[in-house]
């Protein structure tokens, strides 16, 4: 037999890492944190184990814990004491996320990134401002430029309690630019934006709307979230971002989206970030429970396979989980 090709040769012990195409660090990725002003204690998110919502008080403490292991970005999302149907808690300067972020860019040197959106402040569990018939029209959902002026508020008064940069994930048409006009008019011009350039509407989000509080109460998000039957939309999606001044492309989910995140990585110069979802997190976790799966081992070819795809930065609930091996 010829074995002029041989690609075992470069397979053995001394070699194999030599010739390792892909690396995976600590520094990759971004921890979520979830803050709850409706608590005095931790409290466990029953579909995401290993998570917890934890009281403002309690912030900088989970913070430190996450910073232990190596992970030095975190993003931020809260659950307020009150929500109404514009969610103007979501930029109010004693509200759970602004309140959180003091204390966290205070006191710890982690990066810290915040998530902009309203569903987790409205009462309706929406993205945005609704249309006026949204509960009877099945053709539409949400106000779009109205709710712009909305995010633009969110994104300076996240900036202004410290946050290091912010990342709008709610699929507004023009959200990116009304964030970085209003970000640079109130003096944040060194504040980037990540945006949440290609978020398709997944059943892979389940666990998270839990752990945020933030489900819809009618309806779904697919007047604004994309359709998971398309990629070369997001092609357009990602280069309208970037026009409007997005500093990182974030794709989400990441695992059932990996061909995305690898168009985008060819396509475009900017960084890349691809979200590791709750759905993702918590079925390898029901899988491993059930002795079906080696969880560690699963989730580090997870995530190793997002960074192959082309993912520069991924936001993961496994962060601390996989942070000391690597």
């Amino acid at each position: 037999m010829d074995h002029t090709v041989g690609p075992r040769r470069l397979r053995t012990d001394g070699i194999r890492p030599l010739v390792s195409e892909t690396s995976l660090e600590a520094t990759d990725l971004i921890a979520p944190v979830f803050v709850d002003a409706t608590t005095d204690e931790r409290v466990p998110i029953e579909t995401m184990p290993g998570h917890e919502r934890v009281p403002v008080g309690d912030a900088v403490d989970r913070v430190e814990e996450i910073r232990d292991t190596g992970v030095e970005a975190i993003i931020v999302f809260g659950v307020p004491e009150s929500k109404d149907s514009k969610g103007s808690r979501a930029w109010s300067d004693d509200g759970v996320v602004q309140k959180a972020v003091r204390r966290i860019t205070a006191e710890t040197d982690a990066y810290v990134i915040t998530d902009v959106c309203l569903c987790e402040y409205t009462d309706h569990g929406h993205c945005g401002l609704l249309e006026d018939d949204a509960r009877d029209d099945s053709t539409l959902t949400v106000r779009n430029d109205k709710t712009l002026s909305a995010l633009s508020r969110i994104a300076v008064s996240h900036a202004e309690a410290g946050a290091d940069m912010v990342a709008p994930s709610a699929m507004m048409d023009g959200m990116v630019g009304a964030i970085r006009e209003g970000l640079d008019a109130a003096g944040h011009t060194e504040v980037p934006i990540m945006s949440y350039a290609a978020k398709y509407e997944s059943a892979f989000y389940g666990p998270f709307r839990d752990a945020a509080d933030g489900a819809p109460a009618f309806g779904d998000r697919r007047h604004y979230q994309m359709d998971p039957a398309n990629a070369r939309e997001a092609m357009r999606e990602v280069g309208l971002d970037i026009e409007e001044g997005a500093d990182v492309l974030m794709v989400k989910p990441a695992l059932p989206y990996l061909d995305i995140v690898r168009d985008v990585r060819e396509r475009f110069d900017h960084p890349v970030a691809a979200y590791n979802v709750s759905g993702e997190y918590a079925m390898l976790h029901a899988a491993a429970e059930k002795g079906w799966l080696d969880l560690e081992a699963t989730a580090y070819e997870s995530l190793l396979s997002i960074k192959r795809a082309g993912a520069d930065l991924i936001v993961t609930y496994f962060a601390e989980e996989l942070a000391e091996r690597l």
